[in-house]
C-alpha cells in the first residue's frame, strides 16, 4: 500500500481578498473551485492550482477573519514547496519577487537542489524547488500572465516541526508507509537536522521533510499558517484499505467523509498535526465546466438546499 504524493494543502488566512489576489496574480495559479468551509459555511474555502486542478496541485485557504496570526513553533506543517522546471524558473521567480516586493532568501541550495524561500503577506512560508524536469502530470495556466516554461508545477514537498522525531517516524513508517531517504542541516540553523521521507517511489511531489526542533514552543495555528496536509489516493477501494489499516493499528480516524470533489480520511500524528488522506476522484469538474472553475460559487449537493443562506452570510470576493 503506497501514498501517491501530496494532494492538497490547506492553510488558514485572515484577509481573503489579499490572499486571492497574492495567489491568483502573483503566484499565477488558477483559483479553480470557489466554495465554503463544509464544516463552517460562514467561511470560504478557496482552492488555487493548476488549469484544471490536478490533484497535488491545490494549494488551498479557509477564510477566517477573526483569527490571530499563527504563532510559529513545533508539531506544526511548517513549510509548502512547490516544484518549477529549471534554475532560469528560479530567478524569474526571484527577480518577479523583488518587482513585487514579496520576501525571499534568494536562491540556496538544500538536498542537491536548487530553492527559492518566500513568504506571503501573512507570514506564509514556502518554497519554489528545481525539479530538474521531472515528469509532470499537470497542466500549467496562463491565464495570469506567468509563462508556461516558468509555472508552478504543484507540490515539491512539506516540511513538517516536530519535537522529538522518534516519537513521529513510528507514524510515519509503520501508519503511512514512508521511506527514510535521507538527512541534511537545516538552512537556518545547523544543529537542526532535516529528515527526508519518500512514498511510492519519490520524486517531485512524493517528499515529506521532517525537521526536530526540540527547543521550540508549540505552535498555535493561525493566520500565516497551515491546517492540514493531505496525500492522495487513486480511488475508493485504495480508501477503503486505509480506513482498515488506520483502524487495525488503532489510530483514531474521522472513518471516510465526502467532500464531493473528493473523499477523505483524517487523522492525528505527533501532538495534533492532521493528516487528511483523499482520493483523486471525481475532481473539481464534477459541477462545473474546465473552462468555468471557479468563477461562481460552488456548493455541493448537500449544502445546495441551504445557498440562500451561505451565500448572504460571505462577504463578496
Amino acid at each position: 500500500m503506497q501514498l501517491h504524493g501530496l494532494h492538497h494543502v490547506t492553510a488558514v488566512t485572515k484577509y481573503i481578498g489579499d490572499n486571492l489576489k497574492f495567489y491568483t496574480e502573483t503566484l499565477g495559479l488558477r483559483l479553480v473551485k470557489k466554495t465554503v468551509n463544509q464544516d463552517d459555511v460562514s467561511a470560504y474555502h478557496l482552492f488555487y492550482a493548476d488549469r484544471v486542478g490536478t490533484p497535488g496541485t491545490d494549494m488551498t485557504f479557509f477564510d477566517w477573519p477573526q483569527v490571530i496570526k499563527e504563532r510559529r513553533g513545533t508539531d506544526s506543517i511548517v513549510n509548502t514547496q512547490f516544484r518549477v522546471n529549471g534554475r532560469a524558473a528560479l530567478d524569474y521567480w526571484a527577480g518577479r519577487f523583488d518587482e513585487l516586493g514579496v520576501a525571499h532568501h534568494g536562491i540556496e541550495s538544500f538536498a542537491g537542489r536548487d530553492i527559492l524561500r518566500f513568504e506571503d503577506a501573512e507570514g506564509q512560508r514556502m518554497t519554489l524547488v528545481d525539479d530538474g524536469g521531472e515528469a509532470w502530470e499537470g497542466e500549467a495556466w496562463e491565464g495570469a500572465g506567468v509563462p508556461a516554461e516558468y509555472a508552478l508545477r504543484g507540490f515539491f514537498a512539506a516540511t513538517l516541526s516536530v519535537p522529538k522525531l522518534d516519537v513521529l517516524e513510528p507514524f510515519l513508517i509503520q501508519l503511512m508507509n514512508l521511506q527514510r531517504a535521507d538527512q541534511y542541516p537545516s538552512l537556518d540553523n545547523p544543529d537542526e537536522t532535516v529528515t527526508i521521507y519518500t512514498m511510492d517511489g519519490g520524486g517531485a511531489g512524493k517528499e515529506l521533510h521532517v525537521i526536530e526542533q526540540p527547543g521550540q514552543p508549540i505552535a498555535r495555528l493561525g493566520a500565516g499558517g497551515v491546517h492540514h496536509i493531505a496525500f492522495r489516493l487513486r480511488d475508493d477501494a485504495e480508501q477503503a484499505a486505509w480506513v482498515d489499516r488506520v483502524g487495525k493499528m488503532g489510530v483514531p480516524s474521522s472513518g471516510v467523509v465526502n467532500r464531493y470533489y473528493f473523499r477523505s480520511l483524517y487523522f492525528r500524528i505527533s501532538n495534533g498535526i492532521l493528516i487528511e488522506l483523499a482520493t483523486d476522484e471525481p475532481g473539481f469538474a464534477v459541477d462545473e465546466s474546465p473552462e468555468e472553475l471557479g468563477q461562481s460559487l460552488a456548493l455541493p449537493p448537500f449544502l445546495e438546499p441551504r445557498r440562500e443562506q451561505i451565500e448572504a452570510g460571505l462577504k463578496p470576493i
